[in-house]
């Protein structure tokens, strides 16, 4: 048996990767070290939010096997490497599950296979890290014996209009030979490729792309603070300067940012810029310090707008509507609804919260209750703070029945709500 493709790491970017490959009708093997990951693939359950249970389902019937026998990996004429990057202790990318992930495919490397890192990382991982470790392992050398390239992941949970088959794919290989090899490989299933000149280019395109946003997302952070204490409508502005029909992009503020990608990709490239230069990458460090305190901000609005009516936060119960980091998915990877929970647990409110895309919520030892009374647990509250504007919600509707409404996403129209 031979597989067009193995994709190591099945979780929110290997599985749309590998669904998209089944579909375009590639033979694909899919690896993971999580045992019960991959027997609740192979049953059709799904784990993630792009992809229902009869989507695995389909994939299973057209062939797809999951698997934690690393073997079955020298029968694949591809590898991808799909497998999270968190951030380390030092703010660098912790490689931990991509070394893991290269020494399995380089003590099963083939002559004439072809190896993509798709994990996000700082510039140079690809040709410093994963190749030297692929070529020791297996005897091979890259860009002679095998086939070598980055390609940024570019998967965005929840969104119906891009997908794995309609972004465009950026490739850079070891080699100009390695780049033509991925270039081939993806585009037998995605629409667009975009070669660069190399590895370190296709690295630092991903990081260009999230610290622009990081950055944008940033500075409406900071004006939404000082536009609150001047009462200018920061909401109102953004919708006035987007008419503009170029030059401008709009970017909004918010409780803070989540995910895996704006509060941490950034931080690659930042870490590399300090331990390979010696100097910061300011922009990326500044624009940290202020997104990560847009909880404690809130937190504040909350407490002062409590305070305004001659209410105490100590004692006071706080429903926190939508706790994942995105509107509408179940993916709670860097939610600031976890901070913005301690810091008014912290207060000492008592913290309750409404998400019908969370049946539980862990953050580390502070007591959340759940509720599944959307409409009574907003009445009864004494503060309603909407963190995620889920499609599920009703905004306006909800501000009406609250005591106090505070609109962290700027989604209200009613007089009844307090914007961010």
């Amino acid at each position: 048996m031979s597989y067009d493709v193995v994709i190591l790491g099945l979780g929110y970017v290997g599985l749309p990767l590998a669904q998209q490959a089944t579909r375009a009708g590639l033979s694909v093997l899919g690896f993971d070290v999580d045992e019960t990951v991959v027997r609740a693939l192979a049953d059709g359950r799904s784990h993630v939010d792009d992809l229902s249970d009869s989507d695995v389902k389909a994939m299973v019937a057209d062939g797809f096997l999951p698997t934690t026998d690393e073997t079955l990996i020298a029968q694949a004429r591809t590898a991808v490497i799909c497998v999270p990057t968190p951030l380390s202790e030092g703010d660098g990318p912790d490689l931990r599950a991509v070394l893991g992930a290269t020494s399995a495919v380089g003590r099963n490397l083939r002559p004439g296979m072809l190896v993509v890192l798709e994990s996000t990382t700082y510039p140079g991982t690809t040709d410093d890290e994963v190749r030297p470790r692929l070529e020791q392992l297996s005897g091979l050398t890259a860009g002679i014996d095998f086939h070598l390239a980055f390609s940024p992941e570019r998967i965005d949970p929840g969104n119906e209009v891009y997908g794995a088959h309609n972004t465009p794919k950026v490739v850079g290989g070891y080699t100009p030979s390695c780049t033509s090899a991925a270039a081939a490989f993806y585009g037998r299933f995605v629409e667009t490729v975009v070669q660069t000149r190399g590895t370190r280019e296709a690295e630092t395109a991903k990081l260009l792309e999230n610290t622009y946003r990081h950055v944008n997302i940033a500075l409406v952070n900071e004006m939404a603070r000082f536009c609150h204490e001047l009462d200018i409508d920061l909401w109102d502005v953004i919708h006035a300067a987007s008419t503009k029909p170029f030059g401008f992009q709009a970017f909004y503020p918010g409780p803070g940012v989540g995910g895996h990608c704006i509060p941490i990709d950034p931080n690659y490239l930042s870490h590399n810029v300090r331990s390979k230069l010696g100097y910061p990458f300011r922009f990326v460090e500044l624009a940290q310090e202020i997104n990560t305190t847009m909880p404690a901000y809130v937190a504040r609005r909350a407490q002062n707008l409590l305070n305004a009516d001659g209410q105490a936060v100590r004692g006071a119960t706080v429903l926190l509507l939508g706790i994942t980091y995105k509107a509408n998915i179940a993916d709670q990877r860097e939610s600031p609804a976890a901070p913005l929970a301690r810091q008014l647990a912290a207060l000492g409110a008592t913290v309750a919260y409404h998400d019908p895309h969370v049946r539980t919520w862990d953050i580390g030892g502070v007591p959340v209750s759940r509720t599944d009374d959307l409409e009574g647990a907003t009445a009864s509250a004494d503060l309603v703070i909407l963190v995620q504007n889920h499609r599920e919600y009703d905004p306006d509707h909800l501000a009406r029945i609250a005591k106090r409404f505070f609109d962290t996403r700027g989604v209200t129209s009613s007089r009844e709500a307090h914007r961010l």
